[in-house]
C-alpha cells in the first residue's frame, strides 16, 4: 500500500491531468486553442505513479502526448494551458504549443513531436547524471510505436553498455496513430525487448497505480545502486483519438467503452476507499479542486497576452556573453 501522503498526491495529480485535458478539449472545440492536441485521458496512472517517486534533480523526456507528464512533473496548470494556447505567459512563451512544452526548472526536458525523439534525450540526460556523479535518474516516456524506432534500440543499447541511470517507460495504449500494436510490433509484450540490451524488463497493468509504482520503484532502486537501466511497459488505453480531429474509424465504440470501465482514476479511488485512507467526501473535494484549478488555468490563459512579434528572433540563436 502506498503511504497516505504520496497516495493523496498521486490521486490529486491524476485528477488534475484529467481536468486539464478535458478543459483543453473544450477550448479546442471552441476554437480558442491553436492547432490540435493529443490528449492523455485514460493514461493518468502512469505519469502520476512514476513522477510521485521523482525528486529534485531527476529528469523526464516526454512525447507528443505530453501534458500529463508535464503536470505530474510539477508544472502549473495555468502556464501549461497558456502554452497550449500560444500565449506569452506559457512555459515556452507561446513558442512550443502542445507538442514541445517543457519546464527545465522542474527537470522536464520537453515533449517531442517526433516519435521516439525523447528517448535519446533522456539517455543523454542519464549520461550527464552519471558523469556528474549525481544521485538522480532520467525517465523516458514513450509509446508503443516508438519501440519500433531506431532511437529506441540505439539508446537502450548504449544505456545497457554504460549502465546509465535511465528508466524507459513505454505507455502501450494500443495504437500508433491508427495502427494497432499487434499489427506493427513483432512481440506481444514490449517489455521483453529489454533482454536484448542486458537490462531487466517487465510488463504491468498501466491502469493500476500500485502496479506501476512497484515496477518503477524497483527500476529506480536499481539505477540508484549503479546497476543501470530498466524497461517498464505499461499497458493502458487512450480514450480519445490520436488527435482532436481523429475520426477513429480503426476501433469500435464498444472497445472504447470497455476500456472506460477500467478507468484508472475510478479504480484508484475505489482502492483508496478500500484501504481506508480517505473518505468519499475527501475524494470528492479533491475532484472539485482539480476542476476548479482547470477553470482558473483556462481563464489565465485566455487573459494572457499574445507574444510580441518584436521578440520573434529571441532564443533562435545563441550568442556568447561579451566580456
Amino acid at each position: 500500500m502506498i503511504e497516505k501522503k504520496r497516495a493523496e498526491w498521486i490521486f490529486q495529480t491524476m485528477l488534475n491531468i484529467r481536468a486539464f485535458e478535458q478543459k483543453a478539449l473544450v477550448l479546442f472545440e471552441e476554437n480558442k486553442l491553436r492547432g490540435s492536441v493529443h490528449l492523455y485521458i485514460g493514461q493518468e496512472a502512469v505519469a502520476a505513479a512514476v513522477c510521485s517517486n521523482l525528486k529534485e534533480g531527476d529528469y523526464i523526456a516526454s512525447t507528443h502526448r505530453g501534458h500529463g507528464h508535464c503536470i505530474a512533473k510539477g508544472a502549473r496548470m495555468d502556464r501549461a494551458m497558456a502554452e497550449l494556447m500560444g500565449k506569452a505567459d506559457g512555459y515556452c512563451n507561446g513558442r512550443s504549443g502542445s507538442m514541445h512544452i517543457a519546464d527545465l526548472t522542474q527537470g522536464n526536458l520537453g515533449a517531442n513531436a517526433i516519435v521516439g525523439g525523447g528517448i535519446p534525450i533522456a539517455t543523454g540526460a542519464a549520461l550527464a547524471l552519471q558523469m556528474q556523479k549525481r544521485s538522480n535518474v532520467a525517465v523516458s516516456f514513450f509509446g508503443d510505436g516508438a519501440s519500433n524506432e531506431g532511437t529506441f534500440h540505439e539508446a537502450l543499447n548504449m544505456a545497457g553498455v554504460w549502465k546509465l541511470p535511465c528508466i524507459y517507460v513505454c505507455e502501450n495504449n494500443g495504437f500508433g496513430i491508427s495502427v494497432p500494436t499487434w499489427q506493427s510490433t513483432s512481440v506481444k509484450d514490449i517489455g521483453v525487448r529489454a533482454a536484448a540490451y542486458g537490462m531487466p524488463g517487465c510488463t504491468v497493468d498501466g491502469n493500476d497505480v500500485e502496479a506501476v509504482d512497484e515496477a518503477f520503484q524497483a527500476a529506480q532502486n536499481r539505477a540508484m545502486a549503479g546497476e543501470g537501466p530498466s524497461l517498464i511497459e505499461c499497458k493502458t488505453y487512450r480514450w480519445m483519438g490520436h488527435w482532436t480531429g481523429d475520426p477513429q474509424v480503426y476501433r469500435t465504440r464498444e472497445e472504447v467503452e470497455a476500456w472506460k470501465q477500467k478507468c484508472p482514476i475510478k479504480r484508484y479511488r475505489s482502492r483508496l476507499l478500500e484501504q481506508g485512507l480517505f473518505s468519499e467526501a475527501e475524494l470528492d473535494a479533491m475532484e472539485q479542486t482539480a476542476y476548479h484549478e482547470a477553470e482558473k488555468a483556462a481563464e489565465f490563459a485566455l487573459r494572457s497576452p499574445e507574444p510580441d512579434p518584436a521578440c520573434v528572433m529571441d532564443d533562435v540563436f545563441y550568442e556568447e556573453a561579451k566580456a
